[in-house]
């Protein structure tokens, strides 16, 4: 019985949501106007309340739900009911502004719409402002995302098989330290050097936190100490700069810098296939004397990501550290040794150094990760299926390096929720917006339609007229936000990358605008303006001559 029921519901919830949709357009089109004050409510109402018995059954809702449930499916049949009525009315005037753009079709002089654009040039012009902003907005959160894809899929290798500790989920949270863990190198299948010597990069995976002491000042532009259990500039400068004792606004006063400790740098490059962009990698004692120090003070040697290189820069006066700078991190001094050529890549906010080392540094003596390099794609991935399921010596977590980096992507999901959240609000302003601008013309332009119509135009001709105007809006709103939005292109952003609640990675991020980006931003600003025109030119058409020259 109940299955009939809702079957019952079903159907009719399709039939009065269709007749409610040619209702619309009858109305919209000016036949049948009586509709709208007859038909067209009650039809609201009875597909509403169809709609919500059918979810109730199908759902299996409680009464309790109701109370949510009833305002989420109202707004979702209004931008249903908006896009079932819109989008097909839409698609058919573009096609006949194409023809009338080709000769093919009669139309009203372009002319006319231009002058009357530029009559109202301030109302119209802060409607382009609108679509200006908000297209250049999305184009940049758009190349945000894309851009920690693109991150993500260019840091794992094919033929790379990724391990940690049996039940972990990021190398942050890994120990392979139990059992006879260097036996998995040994296991058929992983490639080997020259030197026969198996392709496996044992690895320390851990995050310092590192003091932010130095600040630009924003008086001498030179970088200054601050105070160390203060939020002010240390005083400076001869005479004293205006800047001295200025307190700090930003709130960030750490960050944090991941660490990873390496055995053999060279094995490691040719596993994750890094290579350095100057200088060379640390020596096997992974450590060095201060040269411009009188103490007997030996710095770690490290070799640092590009991007990390830029973002620790400003500590000491440059635009990023070079080979032979030092930086403090934990209770030692760090030397520069190398740079990685790692733009575009999670390592290009890493430093490497020795294992040893690294472990002693942060109390974390054990590996957290082992890298193994396959011979090819299939092998990695029956290699990877094998010390998952079969290997107990200890069992560890195996996977494709390129599967790992993929699940690093659900904070790319959250970014892209949110940006359908905000632009979905923010499109909804923008229409309204040249609907406004579109009604407030077609109120003062009431005369215009009568001549229109008594000189021999049609009711589709004068609705494609006023509509190409919405639509001009749109494009030129439009086409000026992604030209602002592509500006974003190549620079660069600190962000967080986790597969889930905890872990992750601080990576530099560069900002990709590729033609999917430009292509979303286009189509958006063309929907924005289709939806926001189509209603008042509709509405434009409704009038009749002889009335509207009274």
């Amino acid at each position: 019985m109940i299955e009939i029921i809702e079957l019952i519901l079903t159907v009719a919830s399709l039939f009065l949501g269709l007749a409610f949709v040619v209702a619309v357009i009858l109305a919209l089109t000016g036949r049948f106007e009586r509709w709208w004050s007859q038909l067209l409510y009650p039809m609201i109402g009875l597909h509403y309340a169809t709609v919500m018995w059918s979810a109730f059954f199908q759902l299996k809702l409680e009464a309790i739900d109701l109370l949510w449930a009833c305002p989420v499916f109202f707004v979702f049949l209004m931008l249903l009911y908006v896009l079932v009525v819109s989008v097909p009315i839409s698609i058919g005037l573009l096609g006949i502004l194409i023809l009338q753009l080709l000769g093919i079709l009669k139309r009203v002089p372009f002319q006319y719409n231009l002058r009357n654009l530029l009559v109202r040039w301030k109302t119209n012009s802060l409607t382009a402002v609108a679509f200006i902003l908000v297209v250049a907005l999305l184009t940049v959160m758009l190349a945000f995302v894309n851009g920690m894809y693109e991150l993500t899929s260019k840091s794992g290798i094919a033929e790379n098989v990724f391990v940690l500790a049996d039940g972990a989920t990021d190398e942050l949270f890994s120990n392979l330290g139990y059992g006879d863990i260097k036996e998995i190198a040994l296991q058929p299948g992983v490639a080997r050097d020259e030197n026969n010597e198996p392709l496996v990069s044992w690895e320390l995976y851990c995050v310092a936190s590192q003091p932010i002491l130095y600040r630009t000042c924003p008086k001498c532009k030179e970088v200054v100490p601050i105070a160390r259990f203060g939020r002010q500039l240390e005083q400076h400068g001869s005479p004293p700069c205006s800047g001295s004792g200025l307190k700090i606004t930003d709130s960030r006063d750490r960050r944090l810098l991941q660490v990873r400790g390496i055995e053999d740098p060279l094995k490691t490059s040719m596993v994750h296939n890094m290579q350095l962009k100057a200088g060379t990698w640390f020596s096997q004692a992974g450590v060095q004397s201060l040269s411009d120090s009188d103490s007997a003070e030996q710095a770690i040697q490290a070799v640092i990501g590009d991007g990390l290189s830029r973002e620790l820069g400003p500590d000491a006066g440059k635009r990023a550290l070079e080979v032979g700078d030092t930086f403090d991190l934990g209770p030692r001094k760090w030397m520069v040794v190398g740079i990685l050529n790692s733009s575009g890549t999670t390592y290009d906010s890493e430093i490497w150094a020795k294992f040893q080392l690294v472990g002693q540094q942060f109390g974390k003596p054990t590996y957290t990760t082992a890298v193994l390099r396959s011979t090819d794609v299939e092998t990695a991935r029956t290699l990877a299926d094998y010390l998952k399921k079969e290997y107990k010596k200890p069992a560890v977590m195996a996977q494709l390096e390129t599967a790992y980096f993929a699940s690093l992507n659900t904070t790319n999901q959250q970014f892209l929720i949110g940006i359908v959240v905000v632009m979905l609000i923010m499109a909804i302003g923008s229409a309204f917006g040249v609907m406004n601008t579109m009604f407030a013309a077609i109120a003062q332009r009431t005369k215009d339609i009568g001549v229109l119509r008594i000189l021999g135009y049609t009711r589709w001709q004068v609705l494609t007229s006023f509509f190409m105007e919405a639509l001009l809006l749109a494009v030129v709103g439009g086409g000026i936000g992604i030209l602002l939005g592509s500006l974003s292109h190549g620079l660069t952003a600190t962000s967080n990358i986790a597969s889930g609640p905890g872990g992750g990675k601080s990576v530099v991020i560069k900002l990709v605008v590729d033609q999917y980006v430009l292509m979303t931003g286009a189509g958006f600003s063309l929907f924005m303006g289709c939806v926001g025109g189509l209603i008042p030119a509709l509405s434009a058409i409704r009038l009749k001559p002889l009335e509207s020259l009274r």
